[in-house]
């Protein structure tokens, strides 16, 4: 069986923050039913397209849920979530600040309705503090939790990470939240309300940066560029390879003793070097030994002789080499499967357990696809409730 079999999930969440979190939930085996206002998810109006039109960044978040389409802001689609609530063992969203309590659809509310109900929901900032209610996104989050002003080189602007990793940490940590409510539920009967805010998600990656400012002495440095954040491994950077770039990191003098003896290079036996500490205080100097060492070497030369020193090393990829890297295709996080219209890429997961299989991806549903389908499986609707619910524009 799969580890969430039977347990029911509604997503009320856009973008990447709840959806990534309910995204995972359906990998694991639950019923995800992704309830969208009457104009849709608006990454289903994102430019970036396949080829039959279709939005890629949807897909990937919501691919393998249903679909409903449902207007909140009238009392009687709020009628609606109230009644499927009813059934459901989780409620993930991250609607605007405040959106679920005008509702009448705040935790207080719910749990009335159904005492074992796990509602998780993300926020920019909280429920407290100084910020509290604040919108958010991930740029937004980046710039004000200084992960902008630690991204970068120290004499070039801030800059925001490529990857989203504020949404999809944040995600992350909502999923830990809602799993651990849901064990605990297991042994008092009672559902309760999950918090994670995308600033509390991503602070404590500035573990290393934090460190370095609070060491005693320290001198701060934001911008470390390939660097460790807080300046406190050498050598650690992205070198220049012949037809490329190599990272080598070095985190104990074992390894510099093993790197030492690959470079083959004399000015390596200055006592300077001999700690970390004399490393980091002559970053410069050591990153010019090796770079002067990789520089006339190729990656896959480079590759070879760092893995036989069991040095920690990657070489740097572009997108289109990490698509065909043959073990991304091995793991299937990046999943490919067909279906009736052809052949189609969506998430797997990351998640992988031994006695609970992956469920799946099917391809994400379109606008409101499964609408009739869920009131009438879930709440017993008639042909003609049904009906009436479309001719008054509630789904």
């Amino acid at each position: 069986m799969t580890a969430l079999e039977g347990v029911k999930v509604i997503c009320l969440g856009q973008f990447y923050f709840a959806p990534y979190c309910s995204m995972l939930m359906a990998r694991l085996g639950a019923d995800v039913i992704k309830i969208e206002s009457p104009a849709g998810d608006p990454y289903r109006r994102l430019p970036t397209l396949d080829e039959n039109g279709e939005p890629l960044q949807f897909r990937f978040l919501n691919s393998g849920k249903r679909v409903m389409r449902l207007d909140l802001k009238a009392p009687e689609g709020q009628d609606v979530l109230r009644k499927l609530v009813r059934t459901a063992d989780v409620l993930v969203q991250n609607l605007s600040p405040g959106a679920m309590d005008r509702f009448g659809l705040g935790y207080e509310q719910l749990s009335k309705i159904n005492p074992q109900l796990v509602m998780a929901s993300g926020t920019g900032f909280g429920s407290f503090g100084p910020y509290a209610g604040e919108p958010a996104m991930d740029l937004t989050i980046q710039a004000r939790t200084a992960i902008m002003s630690t991204t970068g080189f120290e004499d070039g602007p801030p800059v925001r990470t490529g990857p989203s990793v504020v949404d999809f940490m944040a995600g992350t940590h909502l999923i830990a939240g809602v799993l651990a409510a849901l064990f605990q539920r297991t042994r008092t009967g009672r559902g309760q309300h999950v918090e994670v805010s995308l600033q509390d998600a991503i602070l404590p990656s500035l573990t290393s940066n934090i460190a370095g400012l609070l060491s005693p002495g320290a001198v701060s440095r934001e911008r470390t560029g390939n660097r460790h954040g807080g300046m406190s491994v050498a050598p650690y950077n992205a070198y220049p390879a012949a037809d490329g770039w190599m990272t080598i990191l070095c985190p104990t003098d074992t390894h510099w003793q093993r790197l030492c003896a690959l470079m083959d290079d004399p000015a390596t036996a200055d006592p300077r070097f001999a700690s970390m500490t004399g490393r980091c205080d002559h970053m410069d100097t050591v990153d010019a030994l090796v770079s002067g060492w990789t520089r006339g070497r190729t990656k896959a030369e480079l590759a070879t002789a760092l893995k036989a020193s069991k040095i920690p090393f990657a070489p740097v990829v572009t997108l289109p080499e990490l698509l065909d890297d043959p073990h991304v295709r091995a793991r299937g996080v990046l999943h490919e499967a067909t279906d009736e219209r052809g052949p189609f890429t969506t998430l797997g997961s990351p998640l992988f357990l031994s006695d609970s299989p992956m469920v799946e991806p099917s391809r994400a549903g379109r606008l409101g696809e499964h609408t009739d389908e869920v009131l009438r499986d879930e709440l017993g609707l008639t042909v003609d409730e049904i009906a009436k619910l479309h001719e008054t524009g509630i789904v």
